[in-house]
């Protein structure tokens, strides 16, 4: 990882670059919290904030972003529609609602949160509209699995630049991840750190302790050498400057090897492999 830095990109798909590395707004609450977390973010070098229309902290991401001073062109910005908002009108419609949230121009990165059946569909279309219109620089889905995916590829010509799924060594989606790459979708690591579970686990001290790096550091230098974009969520001024200290090491093919070893199915979000 030494070849890389908290502002090193990945190109999508449609040409766009995206920041390998981002903040997670999820379970940040709304004004203060999340405002201070994601101006410190900024202020340290992350160029990369994640937040969804869900999250309800749409307002204070794009004010904390306001404040920074950055100029907005080098901030790259997701967010997401939300279940309800499914839908060809109502999905144009709730894009809106988040853009004016976020006080911004465009999004780049705007993402169906979740695979709702019978509408996604029209959904879609609805993300199709607004990347033509360029109102967002890109689209895609989270919380897709390989037949969601399928279903998508096989009824339209636009291939999602990014899918967003739950990604850690203790659920290592391998055949998801190869199925990625192999339609150039790029896959997006969300609660990398297992929201905290697994960082007492002997078996991860163990290699963490090989790198002087914390057990958090090694969760995500792993999704980074396995090609992911990573955005590990904290509201912890300490540990978003901690998060960000990984791109000084580089993890050995055998930890790599006896990490992608650690997989237990372990889900720690909503799972998707049932949604139909």
């Amino acid at each position: 990882m030494k070849d890389l830095k908290i502002d090193s990109k990945v190109k999508l798909n449609n040409g766009v670059e995206m920041p390998i590395f981002g903040l997670g707004t999820f379970q940040a609450q709304s004004g203060k919290e999340t405002r201070d977390a994601v101006l410190h973010a900024l202020q340290i070098g992350y160029r990369h904030i994640d937040t969804a229309s869900m999250y309800g902290n749409e307002e204070d991401v794009g004010a904390a972003i306001r404040e920074s001073g950055i100029p907005r062109e080098e901030i790259f910005v997701t967010t997401k529609l939300w279940n309800s908002d499914h839908g060809y009108d109502s999905g144009l419609a709730a894009f809106e609602k988040s853009r004016r949230r976020l006080r911004l121009s465009y999004v780049d990165l705007y993402l169906i949160h979740w695979p709702v059946q019978d509408l996604r569909k029209e959904t879609w279309r609805a993300l199709e509209t607004l990347l033509k219109d360029g109102k967002c620089r890109a689209i895609g889905v989270s919380n897709y699995m390989i037949r969601h995916l399928k279903e998508l590829l096989d009824n339209s010509s636009t291939v999602p630049a990014v899918n967003q799924v739950e990604f850690s060594p203790y659920l290592y989606q391998k055949d998801l991840l190869e199925f990625c790459r192999k339609h150039d979708v790029q896959l997006e690591a969300y609660s990398p750190l297992t929201k905290g579970h697994k960082l007492n686990d002997p078996k991860l001290l163990r290699i963490a302790l090989r790198y002087s790096k914390s057990a958090a550091q090694i969760l995500i230098g792993w999704a980074l050498q396995h090609q992911m974009v990573v955005i590990p969520k904290s509201s912890r001024k300490e540990r978003i400057t901690e998060n960000a200290a990984v791109f000084d090491f580089t993890i050995s093919p055998e930890d790599m090897r006896a990490l992608d070893l650690f997989d237990q199915g372990l889900r720690t979000s909503w799972d998707p492999t049932t949604a139909p």
